[in-house]
């Protein structure tokens, strides 16, 4: 993209990253944003008090070094919030509505145990769904980064993984200035 996704603007007015809080806070559950950027977490800093308003809270980490990737940061999620179901979300679905949150929640409250991720009917989105952070997952996931595994998709490959098959369109992924384009059009409020 050769450019900060997170802050890039969204056609719906504000950041991307300002978006995808505000889509998240629909859920209800706290929020963590865990990322290296200060700029990331000023923005969202600003966003609190509306937020707290609709009462939600927002906890901002700075992600420590080394800085690994998602499977990495998932694992420092797990360990900052155990024994929870953890709804991982990425920042670059610009078309991502409630309704697909609400489904991956159902998911994992009717299946707990499993690891329930989107499908946008030809590829797995790992970075859209709710990851079970019990003694278990936290292990398996400690032990595949000790043995030198660094793709969220490679770890998934042993874990119990529930493909919830969901609309494709809001589950576009932009990741280049041609998608960009595409997208950058007003997507209906949330």
């Amino acid at each position: 993209m050769g450019q900060d996704k997170a802050l890039l603007p969204h056609p719906d007015g504000g950041s991307w990253l300002e978006r995808t809080l505000r889509l998240l806070a629909t859920t209800g559950a706290p929020l963590t944003l865990l990322t290296r950027w200060p700029q990331h977490r000023q923005l969202a800093a600003a966003l609190r008090p509306e937020l707290a308003a609709a009462g939600v809270e927002l906890e901002l980490l700075a992600e420590p070094e080394p800085v690994g990737g998602p499977l990495l940061a998932l694992a420092r999620l797990m360990a900052h919030h155990p024994d929870q179901r953890l709804l991982l979300c990425p920042v670059d679905m610009p078309g991502l509505k409630p309704a697909v949150l609400r489904a991956l929640v159902a998911a994992a409250t009717a299946d707990p145990c499993r690891i329930q991720l989107a499908d946008d009917g030809e590829r797995l989105q790992p970075l859209l769904g709710v990851y079970p952070s019990d003694d278990g997952h936290q292990r398996r996931l400690e032990q595949a980064l000790a043995a030198g595994e660094r793709r969220l998709l490679g770890w998934l490959g042993s874990e119990s993984v529930q493909r919830l098959s969901l609309d494709p369109a809001p589950l576009v992924n932009v990741n280049t200035v041609e998608e960009l384009a595409r997208h950058n059009r007003p997507i209906r409020p949330l």
